[in-house]
């Protein structure tokens, strides 16, 4: 039963791989985002593009202030347009960019990625294997045919007889991991206690292993092979398939030791494949107070004989050790990685290490070289290459800082590694919190992937001394400077005369040149490239108005910003944020008016008409900005009207420094007619104005040069033109009598009808068609990277009232390049050999068009047909080969998109006064709006589809009403806008707000505030319209400075890697920036467990009610120390703000502080009438009530089991729900007379909840409850089931199975 619907897609990063997946010669980044797998490939671009597009450095101009009075008696804003624009200092370096590929939903959670060669691959380039919970395995490889993955084989090892003992706990309850050779000839999947699942793959060329000395002239001819038969394991015996048969191995089988294996990983330069382990005979829970228990084991597998042999083993080694780490050549070996402590273990068992704090010699006797002021602390690190060949290693901590591991290496032998921190000022603390993966994307980039906070592309370079850096230049290919390496070499030798010789040895050599003191020039300097945002993990959400204005901007966002917002507290330590989600754009607008006949508009670029006076030589380039082609700014714009009587006319303005001017003295007739298309030919020298009945072509000073009337000469028909397109140099009408007109421009600029040399082409009734400038080579006939000649690309489109998908290449209409038929039954994949099957539905498809889309990085093509409800269906084109020769026919196909947004239901939205509305509106494609390729659909549904180069498309609605037309709008002051009307005749000139907003990374508005600490609650005071979130900051743990009874504590003063225990903050936060106007502490080791805004009654006399925010901390000063608990609630008062900053005019204000001796406070709620509050306290859920002294007095309270996660109550009636974390969920009542809490009944099994909330559902009242497990289960209560005595069971009427993403039940 699918009851739920998914609001965002997942977002944090758990895997990722770097390999050739979609072709051999690609470079494609695969990532794991839960359930979620997404393929990237990577781009190259300019710093200087990057940041243009960066909402931060896009403008060095505040939009702010810009003047926005709306006072013009025409309603014609002279604040649209701004002063001169400042300019930007250039960026030579390049930026590395991520480009999604495709990505795909499975049904399970991805573990681990490991890549395989395989040389049956239908793309030729390598295979993915996948591990899933629980114990699970998939191979796939990329379908060029199908543009998408496909399943090779899958294994699973869930059988009862595979788990060992009948006492083993389950699967879950395990760390599973996933390791592959180097060389692709096996992999093994570690699940269980102890069990080691091993897959074989068939290398380049590889026979049967059995068959491989076969001699037919000795053995006789070759026996023929066995089909194929299912194994329990879900593999295949087929010699076809890429791996072979698969088994289980247990660990003690290897060797005895191998009780409680830690990690291991498979090393490379072996020639059979070898493993090192890492593992105890001890288990973990057993192992306090004794020291080197682990071993490093290194195995070499027998595949065929399912055996293997003992290389080496290495013991005592320290028991904080977490992780195997494989080095590729010249190091070589394993990196064993431990909380204090590294180790390099070598081919030949020989062992270096190093210490990283005070605690590695008190942990361990093993040898170690001291690099204890490092302070560091090795959890959760990550581990990647930056240059293997000089023995580089990048590790990010558990906080995000970023420090250097250095081999040093003698010939093939490692004598010694050492670690350095990266200073913050050389990008050592770019990335603000832990990190899940790693993986190195080129020479000088790597991915740095987060479950925490954003994920990171992030580059490195080196520092050049001078002579470093004047050998560049010169070696610079762009400066074509004459000299040669022997030249250079010269002037080194000159260098050395001038300032002395210097002994060879002496100098440095590349792979220590880092970690010399003082050798600034080869330091490496970190940045950050690209970033995937995310909003994981959601900690706490709110609802509550995120947007704040002053009287005047107030007026202009009137009708277009929402009442209510989704804000988040999300990410984790210096990655904590507030996410402010909306399901629409909210528009900035710069200026709004009456504009009640306004249907449509268009701006455009034009250029003026060069006099004979300025007009240079032959190919000279005439001088003065207004007369240069394709101008800076939107120069004109044409409105189409439909006034009160219902006559309609067409008018043009100018955009001026002065604001919107009537264009008069010019030749363009407002009385010919309703504008249905306009724009500019001829190298932006003609601007084109399609009317219903004539094409009119007019100069750059609107004189008319040219009238085409629609006449057809042959019938004496006057058909009446319905859509129309325009790409320069063509000109597409379609016609009411289902014709189609083709026109181009000329060189003397004159418009000509082209010859439909195809009889079909006239003969077919049309329903809608296109034109679009293919840049990138999508639809002609051979691929190239040299692209098309501007004006030479130019495609049509046309779709057939039989639902026929025509292509042609134009000026060339004498045959279709592409047929496809089936376009109305929307299939998953269209192709010119479609064919539907019978019954199949068939749509009804008003409207097509192919447009770019995607942002200043990355645009591709896609098609977008229009349903006559006004749902959109989005197809990405792609060719599965370009080869010579081979029909456009038989390589292009058309993929179709996920989509999820339904258009409003017309019906609803129209008013039934205003007929003329109904009138189709054409979709418009958008070229640069807010640094997006777009496509705006009008209608009762506004919306962008808008695409990243990170994301799929996404249809994105526009706050407000029903639009009736729109147009980009890019003039100074409003620079790449766009200007609309809605359905109420108001006409907006706005902005997508770009500064810290996404919108196609989670398919919705998205705006994320840093705050640079560990959000864990937020709340909403709807009286102050602020926002109260708590925080947690890390802090030292100091033990009591006087304590008799512990003497050994005088001896941990002294430590200089102290515990970090957090310490709560509450910061009160105005929405009108967005900034921090108050911040409370905690008392130290206490921490802020809830927050939320209750109604409560404030005066015992007056029965006064107030909106207070109610705090519930807990004060945990160790685990022999009792953990306590406070309530605290506090009043947002107004105050006098500080100087310059306005928003500051609120503060916290103490009402009552509650000490609860036994328990920490978990969870605050509103209950019953009177304006009385629950509170989670310790093991008890107890009703309070705020007097006038400050004090809460209980008056009701019920036993609870373990700790209380989420209390709710359904407002008003007393109804509550419990949340335990080990015993379900309860369901209770509450009465005031007398004050007491009834128990009706509980959830009947073991559940580990974490939150819990009704769910209303007509006249039923279910309950919705989340595990620890990410399992959502709805459960009901059901009093005439059969029950215990005591209690009365809440049923569950269904489970479902759900991890990390955020939804919306319906």
């Amino acid at each position: 039963m699918q009851c739920y619907t998914e609001l965002t897609s997942p977002t944090a990063v758990t895997h990722s791989l770097y390999l050739p997946f979609v072709s051999a010669q690609s470079n494609n980044l695969v990532i794991a985002r839960a359930s979620l797998l997404q393929i990237f490939t990577t781009t190259s671009v300019s710093a200087e593009l990057d940041k243009a597009q960066n909402a931060q450095l896009q403008s060095s101009r505040q939009i702010e202030n810009y003047d926005a009075r709306i006072n013009d008696d025409d309603g014609l804003e002279s604040s649209f347009l701004g002063g001169d624009s400042a300019l930007v200092r250039s960026d030579r370096s390049n930026y590395t960019k991520l480009v999604l590929v495709a990505e795909f939903s499975l049904a399970g959670t991805i573990t681990g990625l490991a890549r395989i060669q395989s040389q049956a691959s239908a793309s030729g380039g390598e295979a993915l294997l996948l591990a899933f919970r629980d114990a699970k395995m998939s191979m796939i490889e990329w379908d060029p045919e199908k543009h998408a993955i496909n399943t090779t084989s899958i294994h699973y090892y869930e059988q009862d007889d595979l788990q060992g003992s009948p006492w083993t706990a389950p699967l879950s309850n395990y760390t599973n991991f996933l390791a592959a050779d180097p060389g692709s000839r096996c992999a093994a999947l570690k699940f269980g206690a102890r069990s080691l699942a091993i897959v074989q793959f068939k290398g380049a060329g590889e026979e049967d292993i059995d068959m491989a000395d076969w001699d037919e002239e000795l053995d006789g001819p070759r026996p023929v092979k066995e089909p194929s038969a299912a194994l329990p394991n879900g593999t295949s015996s087929s010699a076809d398939t890429p791996y072979s048969t698969s088994f289980v191995l247990r660990l003690p089988n290897l060797d005895p030791s191998l009780i409680c294996p830690v990690h291991l990983a498979f090393l490379h330069e072996y020639r059979e494949p070898t493993f090192g382990i890492l593992s105890s005979t001890t288990s973990p829970s057993l192992v306090l107070g004794r020291k080197d228990q682990l071993t490093y084991m290194v195995f070499t597998l027998d595949i065929q004989q399912k055996a293997s042999t003992t290389i080496l083993s290495v013991n005592g080694l320290p028991q904080d050790l977490f992780r195997v780490i494989a080095l590729p050549a010249p190091v070589g070996g394993a990196l064993l990685v431990g909380s204090n402590e590294l180790i390099h273990i070598d081919q030949a068992g020989k062992s270096h290490g190093v210490g990283v704090n005070q605690f590695a010699k008190q942990a361990t006797s093993f040898s170690l070289a001291d690099q204890s002021d490092l302070n560091m602390k090795l959890e959760g690190c990550e581990i990647e290459a930056l240059s293997a060949e000089n023995g580089e290693f990048l590790i990010v901590l558990n906080d995000g800082h970023l420090a250097l591991l250095t081999f040093r290496i003698d010939g093939r032998i490692v004598s010694g590694l050492s670690l350095r921190l990266i200073a913050p000022e050389a990008g050592g603390s770019i990335i603000p919190t832990c990190v899940t993966t790693l993986s190195r994307l080129n020479k000088t980039c790597l991915f740095a992937g987060s479950e925490c906070g954003d994920s990171l592309v992030i580059g490195w370079t080196r520092k050049q001394g001078q002579a470093g850096r004047r050998k560049l230049r010169l070696q610079d290919p762009a400066l074509d400077l004459d000299i040669d390496d022997e030249d250079i070499d010269d002037m080194d030798d000159d260098d050395d005369d001038l300032y002395g010789e210097e002994d060879a040895s002496a100098k440095p050599s590349p792979s220590r040149f880092i970690n010399t003191p003082g050798s600034k020039p080869g330091e490496l300097v970190f940045r950050v490239h690209d970033r995937l945002v995310s909003i994981a993990p959601i900690t706490d959400f709110t609802l509550g108005q995120a947007f704040s204005f002053d009287k005047e901007e107030e007026k202009n966002q009137d009708g277009v910003t929402s009442d209510l917002s989704l804000v988040c507290a999300c990410g984790r330590g210096n990655a904590g944020s507030i996410a402010i989600i909306n399901r629409k754009i909210q528009p900035k607008v710069i200026g709004h008016f009456e504009f009640p006949e306004a249907r449509g508009f268009w701006t455009m670029a034009a250029q003026k008409p060069i006099p004979k006076s300025l007009q240079g030589d032959k190919g000279a380039t005439p001088m003065g900005a207004e007369y240069e082609t394709f101008a800076q700014y939107d120069r004109f714009m044409i409105v189409s009207k439909i006034d009160l009587d219902g006559y309609e006319t067409s008018d043009v303005y100018a955009l001026t420094g002065a604001g919107f001017e009537a264009l008069t003295g010019t030749e363009f007739d407002p009385a010919a007619g309703f504008t249905i298309e306009a724009g500019t030919m001829g190298k932006h020298m003609r601007v084109i104005q399609v009317l219903k009945t004539a094409v009119h072509c007019y100069d750059g000073d609107f004189g008319l040069t040219q009238i085409l009337p629609m006449y057809d000469e042959e019938t004496g028909a006057e058909p009446r033109v319905d859509s129309a397109s325009i790409v320069d140099p063509f000109l597409l009408l379609v016609r009411d009598d289902a014709s189609i007109f083709i026109a181009k421009i000329d060189k003397i600029l004159e418009l000509e009808e082209l010859d439909k040399g195809d009889a079909a082409l006239a003969s077919t009734k049309w329903a809608t068609g296109c034109l679009y400038e293919d840049k990138t080579g999508m639809f002609v006939k051979v691929q190239t990277d040299r692209g098309a000649k501007s004006g030479e690309n130019i495609i049509m489109f046309l779709l057939s009232k039989a639902g026929a998908l025509h292509v042609y290449a134009l000026p060339d209409l004498s045959k279709p390049v592409y047929v496809a038929e089936g376009l109305p039954f929307v299939p998953p994949t269209l192709s010119a050999n479609y064919a539907a099957r019978r019954g199949t539905a068939k749509e009804i498809i008003k409207e097509i068009l192919v447009a770019d889309l995607g942002d200043m990085t990355s645009s591709n093509p896609y098609l977008v047909a229009r349903h006559d409800n006004d749902d959109v269906t989005i197809y990405q084109p792609f060719r599965t080969s370009s080869e010579a020769g081979q029909e456009l026919a038989t390589s292009l196909h058309f993929q179709k998109l996920p989509n999820p947004t339904i258009a409003d239901n017309a019906a609803e939205a129209l008013d039934d006064e205003d007929d003329e509305i109904w009138r189709p509106l054409a979709m418009r494609r958008c070229d640069n709006v807010g640094g997006y390729k777009t496509v705006f659909i009008p209608g009762n549904s506004p919306s962008f589809i808008l695409r990243s180069s990170k994301t799929l498309p996404k249809v994105i609605g526009l706050q407000g009403d029903g639009v009736r037309g729109m147009s980009p709008f890019h003039t100074e002051g409003c620079e790449r806008g766009f200007i609309y009307a809605d359905f109420k005749g108001l006409a907006r000139v706005s902005q997508i707000p770009i500064r810290n907003h996404t919108y196609a990374e989670i398919g919705m508005a998205l705006r994320k505030v840093p705050l640079d600490i560990d959000v864990l609650s937020i709340s909403h005071h709807p009286p102050s319209g602020t926002f109260v979130v708590g925080c947690d900051t890390l802090e030292p743990f100091e033990l009591p400075k006087e304590d008799d009874y512990h003497k050994e504590w005088q001896q941990e003063k002294d430590l200089t890697l102290k515990p970090l225990v957090p310490r709560g903050v509450i910061k009160l936060i105005n929405p009108t920036s967005w900034t921090v106007i108050d911040a409370i502490e905690m008392e130290p080791c206490e921490t802020v467990m809830c927050i939320e805004t209750l109604n409560l009654e404030v005066s015992e006399s007056t029965n006064e009610r107030k909106h207070l925010i109610a705090v519930g901390t807990a004060v945990s000063r160790g685990e022999d120390l009792p953990v306590k608990g406070r309530v605290l609630v506090y009043d947002i008062v107004t105050v006098i703000p500080e100087p310059g900053r306005p928003e500051t005019n609120k503060k916290l204000k103490l009402i009552a502080n509650e000490d609860i001796p036994r328990g920490a406070v978990t969870a605050l709620s509103e209950i019953g009438t009177q304006g009385l509050m629950l509170v989670a306290q310790g093991q008890k859920c107890m009703v309070r009530g705020l007097k006038e002294d400050g004090t809460l007095l209980p008056v009701a309270f019920m036993d609870m089991n373990c700790y209380v996660t989420a209390v709710r109550e359904l407002r008003g009636t007393g109804l509550c729900l419990l949340a335990d974390a080990v015993k379900g969920v309860w369901f209770t009542g509450y009465t005031e007379e007398p004050y007491k809490m009834v128990l009706f009944g509980k959830s009947s099994t073991k559940l580990e909840v974490l939150t819990a909330d009704f769910l209303p559902d007509g006249d039923d009242l279910l309950i919705v409850a989340c595990d620890s497990d990410g399992g959502i289960h709805v459960l009901q209560f059901d009093p005439d089931r059969r029950r215990p005595p005591t209690t009365k069971p809440l049923s569950s009427p269904s489970a479902h199975a759900y991890s990390g993403r955020a939804c919306l039940w319906c």
